[in-house]
Parts: structure tokens; sequence; C-alpha cells
């Protein structure tokens, strides 16, 4: 049941400051299978003048409704500040936690969580459909999905399912197109690419350049074979000689390290369970990040089951995806844009663990009629809104296709430069 939220004060140590219109809820999607849901209206006169998007989460197993609420574009900071460049200034937004299972979501058994995308997919359009069901006044408006990292790979697969059940009038609603931001889309050619894109930023010598291929072409034998959870092991083998050979190079910036007692953690079990738990989970759910959601934020929802821990399930969440982490989902930006779907790219140019280089591989491998023309066409700069006269990024469309190369940027594209990520999302959505 949705519960709507105005105002709201608790004695907890923490300050909530008066936040505009909310809304959220639970949905159960499947038998024993819970889907939370955060929605904050825009900060407009009327909501109804700008686009309504989704934002998901990577991992598989980081919280949309934690980290990226609170940690990237959500109008609050983890210390409850207002942030200044909340997406809530040009967007209501819409936080999920997907998988069943990620933050606040929650299945009553092992046995019902996800295993690929396709059930990741089906689950959401239980939730989408229940979603424009009750807020009807978001049917019209223009609805984007965006993403990051592994959430990009989700978003790939709902954003096509979602294609089709708006076409058969099972969910109403005005999809307007999905972005994908450093989005795990081709596995393999992110990982093969981490050691040319190293060497090439002096953080690899040849010896090291010569480990890091090695595993890569482990990781390739195995996807090539089918053998997804073995890839998925050899991946986690990968990033261990990426860490031994860079001195702990942060997957999510090359320009800083790892965090030395979880790079060491994970060094201590070459498991892809290690690496999961230390590289790509644990950083989306950092203690005080927990304490926020598990504390006041879990008050202030008044929703969340007793049993119910914030981020509690992650792990088994990434362990129950193990076997369809590796695998591709290129085909599925293929029939996206043959139905003509608006799919933009993006991805920060300081990120390793889905670095560039290996995005304009998979891009050039599309069978999209467009793409010869995309290919011959000159980018266009774009100014750091942050430096006046400084190139914050570079950007190129054609058709219903877009890529935005964004500079100075890692992993986490909003965290790192806000301002830009905030303009992209206004010309992606049409407001500039």
């Amino acid at each position: 049941k949705a519960c709507f939220l105005y105002l709201a004060f608790f004695n907890t140590g923490w300050s909530l400051p008066v936040q505009g219109k909310e809304t959220w809820g639970y949905v159960d999607v499947r038998e024993g299978a819970h889907m939370f849901w955060w929605l904050y209206y825009a900060d407009s006169s009327s909501f109804k003048d700008l686009p309504l998007v989704m934002w998901l989460q990577g991992g598989p197993g980081g919280s949309s409704c934690g980290f990226g609420n609170f940690e990237e574009i959500g109008p609050l900071d983890t210390d409850l500040e207002p942030r200044k460049t909340s997406w809530v200034s040009s967007a209501s937004v819409l936080f999920v936690d997907n998988p069943v299972g990620t933050g606040y979501s929650y299945t009553d058994s092992e046995e019902a969580l996800t295993k690929d995308v396709a059930m990741v997919a089906a689950d959401m359009m239980v939730l989408l459909r229940e979603f424009f069901n009750k807020q009807t006044e978001f049917q019209s408006i223009p609805f984007y999905i965006f993403s990051e990292s592994y959430g990009g790979k989700m978003a790939a697969a709902i954003s096509l399912a979602l294609t089709k059940a708006v076409q058969k009038g099972s969910i109403k609603c005005n999809f307007a197109g999905v972005a994908l931001g450093d989005s795990w889309i081709s596995p393999l050619d992110s990982v093969l690419t981490w050691g040319p894109y190293l060497y090439s930023t002096s953080l690899l010598d040849d010896y090291g350049l010569m480990e890091v291929t090695r595993a890569a072409k482990a990781v390739q034998e195995a996807v090539e074979q089918g053998q997804y959870e073995k890839a998925t092991e050899q991946w986690s083998i990968t990033e261990n000689v990426v860490e031994q050979n860079t001195n702990g190079v942060n997957f999510y910036n090359i320009l800083t390290q790892q965090d030395d007692e979880l790079m060491k953690s994970s060094l201590n079990d070459n498991g892809y369970l290690s690496a999961m738990k230390f590289r790509h989970i644990r950083p989306l759910h950092r203690q005080s990040l927990s304490q926020l959601m598990n504390g006041p934020i879990r008050k202030k929802l008044g929703v969340i089951p007793k049993n119910v821990t914030w981020g509690g399930q992650a792990e088994e969440v990434f362990e129950s995806m193990s076997g369809d982490f590796m695998k591709p989902v290129v085909d599925i930006i293929d029939e996206l844009l043959a139905a003509g779907v608006n799919v933009t790219v993006y991805n920060g140019q300081l990120d390793l663990i889905v670095d560039t280089i290996g995005q304009e591989l998979w891009v050039k491998k599309l069978n999209w009629d467009g793409l010869k023309k995309f290919s011959q066409m000159k980018w266009t700069a774009l100014e750091d809104p942050e430096s006046a006269g400084q190139t914050g990024a570079f950007y190129k469309t054609y058709k219903n296709f877009a890529f935005y190369w964004i500079l100075k940027a890692g992993h986490m594209i909003p965290s790192d430069q806000g301002q830009m990520a905030l303009r992209m999302l206004k010309m992606v959505t049409l407001q500039e």
C-alpha cells in the first residue's frame, strides 16, 4: 500500500528536512517477492510539465532507493543536506530497489530471487503496471529509464518488455527512452579492454599487461564455451590480477585507489563471491549509508517489515544472478533501436569496470541501420557547467541513438560530475 508524505520531523539524532511531495510503497511482484519503490515529485509549480525518470542501480544488489537516492541524484545527500545537482529539479524521480532482495525489497526465501534479466524484467512489468494504474497522473508524462552499471543491463531488458507491454495496452505509460550509464551491456568487451586501458594510462607495465591479458583471455574462453558461471568466477580472478599489478586501482575511478581494507579482504579469496562482496556491493552499502537507511529513513517510511534489513539480501541477489552476470545483451539494444526506442549511452572517462573503449566496441557491433552514419559523424563538445571554457563532455546523436562521453567522471557520473550529469539529463529528456 502506498504511503504519502509531505512534511516529516523525527527526533532520531538526524535532522530530516522538509521535502516536497513524495510517495512510496511495496508491490508483490510474485508470490514471496516484494519490491519497494520511492517516488519524488518534481520540484516545479506543475510536475506535469516535467518528465518522469526511473533510476536503476547496479550490482546486481545495489539499492536505488539508498545509493542512487542519497549518494547520487536524490534531493538529499547522506548528511541529509540539500543536493544542488538533484535530478528532482528537472524531473519526477522514481527509485526502485531492483531486483527483489535489493535494498528494502525482499523475498520470503532465496528461491524467490531472480536468476536472469528476463525474470528481472517480468517482475518490473508487474511493478510498473501497478504504479501507473495507481499514479494515473503519470500515464501521459514522458517516462524515461536511466541506469548505472548492471542497472543498464537490466534497463535494456526492462525497456524491451515495457515497449511490448505498452503496444499491447497492458501498461499505460508514455515510454520515451532509456539511458544506459556505464552499463554492463557487453561484459566481455569491458574485461578485454581493461589491460589496454590501464596500460595506456600508465597504470600497467608490460609485465602487468601480459598478466591481465592472460586472465582476461580465460574469461573470454569461458564465455565462448557458454560456461557463464565459470566466466563470472574468472572475471573475479581477473579483477584480482588487476589489483595486484596496479597497487589497488579503484575500478570505479582510476585516479583513486581501492580502499586498503577492502582490497586486502578481496585478495584473500579468488572466488567471485569475494569480488562481489568487497568490490561491487560493499561500496554501495557503506556503513554510514546503512545506518541512515536502517535508522531514520526506515522510521520515516514506516512500511518496512520488522524482519527486513536494508541491503540484507544483497549478496544473495548477486549470487543468484551469477549465471547471467557475464551474458551480453547487445541483441536487446538492437531490438530497441529497431523498435524506434530512443537509446542513450553515457560513460565516464575514468571508469575502469565499464571502460569507455569497451562500450565503444559493442556499439560498433550493433546491427542498427543508422550505425554507419553515426560512426561517420563528428562529436560535439559540451562546456563543463562548473568550469567556464573547459570541455566537460562530448556527445553524438543520430536518429534514435546517442552517446555521451563524460570527462573527469568515473563509474558514478552523477557523484563525480553532478552538473554535467544534470545537463545530460535535460538534453536526453528534451529540456534543452
